[in-house]
């Protein structure tokens, strides 16, 4: 019998179901990889307007969802996603050590689609001290790249360069920094650095697709990656081809969002 890889997410629940642990357990199935969640906060959405309403879990119930993995089932691969206190974070970074997991893949959620503000600037700030240095592999937009690298601002290719070598001096041995809608122009570019070469992704943006989640299924698609004990670069480029399908063939959901069609690979 084949092994069957395993991972974890220490993430939030998207009840619209695009994006956050709901979307990171889409993509570990699609992948061939057992998913497992501690989940950290629920989002709701108001029907009338979109808002997001917020309802973060308790830390001790976190604890022990982590407890169960961690000591319970053991993974191949964790990965992370909103983190919404310091206290948290320092949580996750203390049973990252306690259970030596490994291959760990922070995503730095920082931001929110639309928004262009740090969401919880203790948080955050915990982030880029206390778990950076742990990542295998960190995955943030440029927004969330800025701030972990003490830039103003990442909006070109030589500046995700230079976000990417700053990153790489907090302790995260491999950074893929993610441009997405926010760059200007018909482009747009993934940037991986593993602390001696840069590996350019360009492509051309799609017109008329949604793209709620596309951050957290990215990093999903890593974990799962290298949970396979496939190494980052392979890892990378399997990624692209796995949001490439599932972006192109992305679907609404309402007036206000949609969502990724993550089992678009295995669709002929």
């Amino acid at each position: 019998m084949s092994k069957k890889f395993k991972a974890l997410s220490i993430a939030g629940s998207d009840t619209s179901g695009s994006a956050g642990m709901e979307a990171d357990l889409k993509t570990f199935e699609e992948m061939g990889v057992y998913g497992m969640v501690a989940l950290t906060v629920i989002v709701a959405q108001n029907p009338a307007n979109w808002a997001h309403d917020i309802f973060p879990i308790d830390l001790h119930t976190i604890e022990r969802q982590i407890a169960t993995v961690g000591s319970g089932i053991g993974t191949d691969a964790m990965k992370t996603g909103m983190l919404g206190s310091a206290a948290l974070v320092e949580m996750v970074a203390a049973s990252i050590q306690k259970y030596h997991l490994k291959n760990i893949i922070i995503d730095p959620v920082m931001v929110c689609k639309g928004i262009d503000t740090i969401m919880v600037p203790e948080a955050a700030a915990a982030i880029k001290t206390k778990l950076v240095k742990y990542a295998d592999v960190i995955t943030p937009n440029t927004l969330e790249a800025a701030y972990l690298a003490d830039m103003d601002k990442v909006e070109t290719v030589d500046d995700i360069k230079e976000a990417c070598q700053r990153i790489h001096k907090l302790g995260a041995k491999n950074i893929v920094i993610k441009s997405g809608s926010r760059f200007t122009g018909g482009n747009m570019v993934d940037v991986l650095f593993d602390g001696t070469a840069f590996t350019i992704e360009e492509k051309t943006k799609l017109d008329n697709v949604y793209n709620s989640g596309a951050g957290c299924s990215f990093s999903a698609a890593i974990t799962a990656c290298l949970a396979k004990g496939l190494d980052i670069h392979t890892a990378f480029k399997t990624t692209q081809k796995f949001m490439q399908k599932a972006v192109e063939n992305s679907f609404k959901l309402n007036k206000y969002t949609g969502s990724l069609c993550h089992w678009a690979s295995r669709q002929q």
